[in-house]
């Protein structure tokens, strides 16, 4: 007679999961909070209701703010500073690590120590804006990107990638008669892959939630970059003509329902990206992040 074996209930695996759901639920609900309060009706959002999921659903407060020239200009701004600095930084990145991830490469530790050192030690905020007057990017877009080109966290994490691969490849290329920089292009490039989209991806993060520069180096609006035309909206500073927009289409939308649009509007584009790099994210980060 045949013994059935009873399945042992995994007891590990389910608490597991329901942790990693309770997590997941505690880190999308402020963006879900944020999307339906921007799609709830001004009575919703005025008794409280709105959770998780709109109520009353409609898209004033989206009409009004995407009707706002100053957000697109904001938005073509804020993708221009992205575009050309993360393109500019992951150069910038991918030469200093490489360069400095060859054993035969003279002062190669001292100069790994200077950059270090300006990851502990940085000249403070009034000594970086007089660099920055003096050398004429005030108030120009370049500030927002020339400055902080290269993140020294970003090139531990190339340099210590390029560190992992095979030293035999580019042996057997240099025998060849391949220079460093065809050595570089033909060779570490294409199994790099994985660390640029990771890189890169954190530098277009910084780019588009660029705030603090923008505050400091661009004087003329129309230079304003996303967020800082999100903070001027968060502050109030444009949201009594919206009211007052809204009033003349007839639809009452609450100051919230405009606030959190605005933050929608600026953070979804950037979400978007994130899906086409996920499969170099993990890889990236944790090849890149211990020398084996």
């Amino acid at each position: 007679m045949a013994v059935v074996q009873k399945k042992k209930f995994p007891v590990g695996q389910i608490i597991n999961y329901a942790l990693l759901t309770l997590l997941a639920f505690v880190c999308l609900y402020p963006f879900l909070n944020v999307i339906s309060y921007s799609l709830s009706g001004y009575n919703a959002v005025l008794s409280g209701r709105v959770t998780f999921y709109p109520i009353d659903f409609n898209v004033d407060a989206y009409k009004q703010i995407l009707g706002k020239t100053q957000i697109w200009n904001a938005m073509r701004t804020t993708v221009t500073v992205t575009l050309i600095g993360t393109a500019l930084s992951l150069i910038l990145t991918i030469f200093a690590a490489y360069g400095l991830s060859r054993k035969d490469l003279p002062g190669r530790k001292f100069l790994t120590g200077m950059i270090l050192f300006t990851m502990y030690f940085g000249g403070g905020m009034i000594p970086t804006f007089l660099v920055v007057k003096g050398t004429g990017l005030y108030d120009t877009l370049g500030a927002l990107f020339i400055p902080q080109a290269v993140n020294v966290f970003n090139f531990i994490v190339m340099r210590t990638f390029f560190l992992n691969l095979p030293e035999s490849l580019e042996e057997a290329a240099r025998i060849d008669g391949a220079s460093y920089m065809k050595v570089l292009i033909k060779i570490v490039l294409p199994l790099s892959l994985s660390i640029i989209a990771t890189i890169g991806l954190f530098y277009a993060v910084g780019y588009w939630n660029t705030y603090f520069d923008a505050l400091l180096y661009i004087q003329n609006p129309d230079k304003y970059t996303l967020q800082l035309r999100l903070r001027s909206l968060l502050f109030g500073e444009e949201l009594n003509n919206s009211n007052a927009n809204l009033e003349g289409m007839g639809t009452q939308v609450m100051t919230q329902s405009l606030k959190m649009a605005t933050v929608a509007v600026s953070t979804i584009p950037i979400l978007i990206v994130y899906p086409w790099l996920q499969k170099y994210f993990v890889k990236g980060v944790m090849v890149g992040s211990v020398k084996g």
